[in-house]
């Protein structure tokens, strides 16, 4: 098996990502799921994304996982296909940022964490699987004209401008 770690220095890392002509999208995902053992599942997974070249930063815990990343044009289906092979990432939803100069990460990191969210929530009892029920835009455009609906927009500055 190839190491699991990069073998130069950053300085060099940068230097290889700007001097490539290849055009790199700019992806983020993460998806809530119990991952038994995130190490050997951090190392399935840097193999295979490191054989197709794509660079970002991952963060893996028992709970899930939750990545920023960059994938070269050329290797997006067989990324998506890699996805779609490993099953606990089958059908998951890529977002792809559509303002991208393609030179966000210059090295792939994958890291074990003991949350994939710093979300403050400490409480050992909180378990992500216990979770609402899923709706689409007609049923969500139904509850807002509820009057005993509360909307919380959890969305950063620019996921909100992007948005409108």
């Amino acid at each position: 098996m190839a190491p699991l770690y990069n073998r130069l220095s950053q300085e060099e890392l940068k230097k290889r990502l700007y001097a490539e002509t290849i055009y790199r999208h700019t992806i983020s995902f993460y998806q809530y799921f119990f991952i038994e053992d995130p190490v050997a599942f951090r190392d399935q997974l840097y193999a295979g994304l490191n054989a197709l070249n794509v660079f970002g930063r991952i963060y893996v815990a028992h709970e899930g996982i939750n990545a920023q990343i960059s994938v070269p044009e050329e290797n997006m289906q067989a990324f998506r296909d890699f996805l779609n092979d490993f099953e606990p990432l089958r059908n998951i939803r890529l977002n792809i940022a559509v303002d991208n100069d393609g030179k966000s990460f210059w090295v792939l990191k994958i890291k074990v964490r003991s949350k994939i969210v710093a979300d403050g929530i400490n409480d050992p009892t909180f378990d992500m699987a216990n979770k609402g029920k899923y709706v689409n835009a007609q049923e969500f455009n139904t509850l807002t004209n509820d009057a005993d609906t509360i909307v919380v927009d959890m969305r950063n500055h620019y996921e909100y401008e992007v948005g409108h």
